[in-house]
């Protein structure tokens, strides 16, 4: 099922309303309402202060101070100011208003439960910018860029979400379809018109504009990797036989004493997961236990996780000790390598040096090797740069490109690419441009998938599903 922009149903024509702010006490807490019935439950609850009365409420833009009341017993519920958003000058393009109360859960609770007596439905997760993108208000990569903004853990990662808000992404994406479209006019003009004898043109044109499509797709799914790691943080994890560091190194990057450190080998029997901001990349960095054998039933299992956890990681920490030889655990942890990203840390780097990067290279050829101090905290300065070298190895920065971010965005550009890639074959085989225009066609509704005006509408309640209640 095709889902259009101008659908209304039902779900749509009712009057939702949520808590649009964080669990817990604040200064300020907001509970906002969208629907035709918005303005008349702002009339209904509210009392402006002085000498206004509830009648002075219009369907305008209104800023107004005063009380939320119960509607029968005029009892005060809280002192607020209400916002009046009428349609479509609104988040929803549908009447918005907002009641800015003390951020105290009794109060919010109370008006929720309040506007909820009056027929007003509770918002499904999401269902505000839902009605945002079914209104037009948003396309699919604005709508999902509302969440990456909120959930941003970085500077970098906000910049990417910021731009892709702004539309960033959808501009080109909107430009490849435009393209398309033009294509596809250009080979049905020939099919329509036979007599102007234009069919082999139209194709020529057509080979020579999809190579320069294909080179913007390129481009784009190229963004993919950092995007997700923008989006998601890169999954790091520290491995390593025990007691040669690793939970030091978590503390060190961290600059605080969040793990356990003693001289007894096996201290860390869990995962201890952690996030940090390493040059903009939010860095979900995850220490495990040492990797050994041992017939401790705890550590055991905290062994069998690290080894679980190796086989997801984006990027392996594995950390060895510079000043001893290489053990049967060391090339134990190193059989854990081959097929990821890794780089290998070479610690206690200040005592005398007895294992080697010339040795290593042995076991792990082509591997990156840094020597490091974690007591010293000398050569972290290296290891940052190294990993802001891998998620941004193509030279993209936040503040220079459009982002792919979400797999299912990668995926349709994928698809698309593949439709092309068929086109141009049918060119080369010398088929006729109504081959093409079925191959162009595909390619059209793929990309208008990922904006959300070809998306069915299960993948639309798919996303929203994802967002928090009240945004």
């Amino acid at each position: 099922m095709i889902l259009s922009r101008e659908f209304r149903g039902g779900e749509q024509e009712e009057t939702i309303v949520a808590i649009a702010t964080a669990a817990g006490e604040g200064g300020i807490g907001i509970i906002r309402v969208s629907g035709s019935r918005a303005i008349d439950m702002a009339r209904r609850l509210f009392v402006p202060a002085g000498k206004l009365s509830s009648e002075t409420i219009a369907a305008k833009r209104q800023f107004l101070y005063g009380w939320v009341k119960e509607p029968d017993s005029q009892g005060r519920i809280d002192e607020a100011i209400l916002l009046i958003m009428p349609a479509p000058h609104s988040y929803t393009r549908e009447d918005v208003v907002e009641f800015h109360c003390h951020g105290g859960p009794s109060p919010l609770r109370r008006i929720l439960d309040v506007l909820m007596r009056q027929g007003i439905r509770l918002a499904e997760p999401g269902e505000f910018t839902k009605r945002a993108f079914l209104n037009g208000r948003l396309d699919l990569p604005q709508a999902e860029a509302v969440m990456d903004v909120i959930r941003a853990k970085t500077d970098a990662s906000l910049k990417m979400a910021v731009g892709n808000l702004a539309g960033g992404l959808s501009l080109r994406i909107r430009a490849l379809r435009d393209d398309l479209l033009a294509m596809i006019a250009r080979l049905e003009a020939a099919i329509d018109f036979p007599e102007e004898d234009i069919e082999e043109l139209a194709s020529t044109e057509a080979g020579s504009a999809l190579v320069t499509t294909r080179e913007v797709i390129a481009e784009l799914l190229a963004t993919a990797q950092t995007g997700r790691i923008l989006r998601e943080g890169l999954a790091t994890v520290i491995i390593g036989k025990p007691n040669v560091g690793k939970s030091s190194l978590l503390n060190a990057l961290l600059r605080e004493k969040r793990a356990i450190v003693t001289d007894v080998p096996g201290t860390t029997r869990d995962i201890i997961e952690e996030y940090l901001n390493v040059r903009g990349i939010p860095l979900k960095i995850i220490d495990t236990a040492g990797i050994r054998e041992t017939e401790d039933l705890v550590e055991r299992i905290g062994v069998e996780r690290a080894r679980r956890i190796v086989d997801t990681a984006d990027l392996v920490l594995l950390l060895l000790d510079a000043s001893s030889p290489l053990s049967r655990e060391d090339k134990e942890v190193l059989s854990l390598l081959p097929g990821r990203e890794a780089v290998i840390l070479l610690n206690k780097s200040d005592l005398p040096p007895v294992l080697t990067s010339e040795e290593l290279a042995v076991f792990a050829p082509g591997r990156l090797v840094l020597k490091i101090s974690v007591t010293e905290g000398s050569g972290l300065d290296q290891l940052e740069d190294a990993i802001a070298g891998m998620v941004y190895r193509d030279g993209l920065e936040p503040v220079d490109a459009a982002f792919v971010n979400t797999l299912r965005q990668a995926d349709l550009l994928r698809q698309t690419d593949q439709c092309l890639i068929a086109a141009l074959a049918a060119i080369d085989a010398g088929m006729p441009p109504d081959c093409l225009v079925v191959d162009l066609r595909e390619a059209w509704e793929q990309l208008g998938k990922i904006t959300g005006d070809t998306v069915g509408e299960d993948i639309i309640d798919q996303i929203f599903s994802r967002f928090c209640i009240g945004k």
